[in-house]
């Protein structure tokens, strides 16, 4: 589902094998899927950029065709810092030791921890339709709890959500897909297919429960102890117009507060961003990745 001359990789990383396909030619540019899909959403974005920049799609950890390691007592293996870190030692596997970033919806949630982690590494990056972790959890309401219902969900423990969604995976995975996109919104069937594919394995399901596990748990220890520091890159923040987060949060305001350099741009779309709006996805990461040092672009939206 990507254009001619990417390449399909394994590569080790301390902690995980990280399965990726990569090509095109410019400047490096690590793209980062969500829940519950893997590397192949951005097959849409990919054709778009190629010629601009060379696209590096992983499976993060847990995800997709990379391999699902044990979360340990403390689900320490799926916090976004160790997800951060396969993905700095993936780009330096493939000769890249400065790069930048865009993430979207767990992805993104692992953009903004290696961004934290790893500042002399990342140039610049995007995050689309989040906002930050800690933020989240500590306004939860009612609203945000009947939205993300899952982000409660998934933590729970003794097997339940893994036994629950394990007896339909595919309902769940659709159900999904269409409770977050906007109305008339359109996924590649053969997309949909590799999603359920992975996702259907009950080593998949059980590793995306220890993502949510480790976002209520060390992720938020990583991120207090972080508290009050700002991310000093270029950051640009993606959402869907008629995405719950746009409806939830001032996405642009709240991301004010954690970097110092915010570009902010809506879009007409719901959450599945590089899926529902790639041409749009695919000329806001151009002009912003492609802005000099020290230099913005006008966004492209309000």
């Amino acid at each position: 589902m990507f254009p001619d001359g990417f390449e399909a990789r394994r590569i080790d990383t301390d902690g995980a094998e990280i399965h990726c396909v990569h090509g095109g030619v410019g400047p490096p540019l690590l793209l980062l899927h969500g829940y519950p899909q893997n590397h192949v959403m951005w097959h849409r974005v990919a054709p778009l950029l190629s010629g601009q920049f060379h696209l590096v799609c992983p499976d993060l950890r847990g995800y997709g065709d990379s391999s699902k390691p044990d979360g340990g007592c403390d689900h320490a293996a799926y916090s976004k810092r160790a997800m951060a870190w396969d993905m700095v030692e993936l780009m330096a596997s493939l000769g890249h030791q400065h790069f930048a970033v865009a993430g979207h919806d767990r992805g993104a949630r692992v953009t903004h921890r290696m961004m934290l982690d790893h500042p002399a590494r990342i140039s610049r990056g995007c995050v689309m339709d989040i906002a930050p972790t800690l933020h989240m959890f500590e306004t939860t309401d009612q609203a945000f709890a009947t939205g993300y219902y899952h982000w409660f969900f998934l933590i729970q423990p003794d097997g339940l959500p893994e036994r629950m969604i394990g007896a339909d995976p595919e309902y769940y995975l659709q159900q999904k897909l269409s409770r977050w996109s906007a109305p008339g919104a359109r996924f590649d069937p053969a997309a949909v297919d590799d999603y359920l594919r992975c996702f259907r394995h009950p080593d998949t399901i059980h590793a995306s429960c220890e993502d949510y596990r480790a976002a209520a748990g060390i992720d938020l220890e990583h991120d207090r102890e972080d508290r009050g520091r700002r991310l000093a890159q270029p950051l640009l923040v993606l959402w869907g117009k008629h995405g719950f987060v746009h409806r939830t949060y001032d996405v642009a305001g709240v991301w004010r507060r954690y970097a110092s350099d915010v570009d902010a741009v809506a879009l007409d779309a719901g959450h599945f961003l590089p899926e529902e709006a790639p041409a749009a996805v695919a000329s806001e990461m151009s002009r912003f990745f492609s802005a000099p040092c020290g230099d913005q672009a006008p966004p492209g939206g309000p």
